[in-house]
């Protein structure tokens, strides 16, 4: 336990860049082996787009590092904070603290993105993706990305999470957010015993269902209990799926980045489904 808070409290940036990269390669290669959906699409393309929103949620999130920084020091030194309060064996804080932190940081400003009309118009970019895969986990509206960073330090200040805790909580966020979204098959039984813990990739792809009331269910990250718990969860074969969603289908909203940049600032509008297969069908039969 002590070798990984020393690794954590030190961690380079070119480590931290690795956990992103490599969970990138490692899920994008699975996609190719063992697909879940056979999508019709220029991947490469497809991963341009979702990559340039990766690199502004970057660039946010180092803008966030020093406050992230100094909150976790001064939750430390003041002894502020949930797990400072308990005074917990060293594992059991960090199961507390990764717990809270996804529960903050993760489902709570997820939950609210969803709720709250006006963070919804920045979410609906990650939501647009009718291609969802592992480049998928990063597609967030540079705005939507300072939503994430305030509340990832609020999440540390109410834990009193020391930084060591908060890189390992990041390092995990990243790869669990790249395989829950990773276009992979999972054997049905594995999925299922995985979602009673962690969000598995057939439990989030439910969330990218093109229409409510889907897409407002399965808002966690890493620890699936959030949604069992406050009942937010839901179940549908992955075949019955349709990503995207239902307000900006047509394909110059969903793979232009001048377009999906623009989004939130343009006047709501209402749901317009996207033209399913089934429903293309129906056309050419009538």
């Amino acid at each position: 336990m002590k070798d990984i808070i020393i690794f954590f409290e030190t961690i380079p940036s070119s480590w931290r860049a690795a956990f992103l990269i490599g969970g990138l390669a490692l899920f994008w290669s699975l996609e190719s082996i063992v697909p879940l959906i056979k999508f019709s699409y220029h991947k490469w393309k497809h991963a341009g787009i979702n990559i340039f929103f990766t690199l502004t949620t970057v660039l946010i999130n180092l803008a966030f590092a020093s406050l992230l920084y100094l909150s976790s020091q001064w939750a430390v030194n003041h002894s502020f904070g949930i797990v400072q309060w308990l005074q917990l064996p060293l594992w059991a804080e960090a199961i507390l603290g990764l717990l809270l932190l996804d529960l903050i940081g993760a489902y709570l400003i997820h939950y609210l993105e969803h709720r709250v009309r006006w963070m919804w118009r920045f979410h609906i970019i990650h939501h647009s993706d009718p291609y969802v895969d592992t480049t998928t986990a990063n597609r967030h509206h540079p705005i939507e990305s300072v939503f994430r960073a305030t509340f990832t330090i609020l999440a540390v200040l109410i834990a009193g999470t020391p930084m060591w805790l908060v890189m390992l909580y990041q390092s995990l966020s990243v790869l669990f957010s790249q395989f829950n979204h990773a276009n992979i098959r999972l054997p049905k039984k594995v999925d299922k015993w995985l979602s009673y813990l962690i969000v598995s990739p057939n439990m989030h792809k439910v969330h990218h269902h093109y229409r409510l009331p889907l897409t407002d269910t399965n808002y966690g990250n890493i620890f699936s209990i959030w949604d069992r718990l406050f009942g937010t969860y839901a179940f549908c074969p992955p075949q019955k799926l349709h990503y995207g969603i239902d307000t900006h289908p047509k394909e110059e909203e969903h793979s232009r980045i001048l377009r999906l940049l623009s989004i939130p600032f343009e006047a709501y509008r209402s749901a317009s489904p996207p033209e399913t297969p089934e429903k293309r069908e129906e056309k050419a039969k009538a």
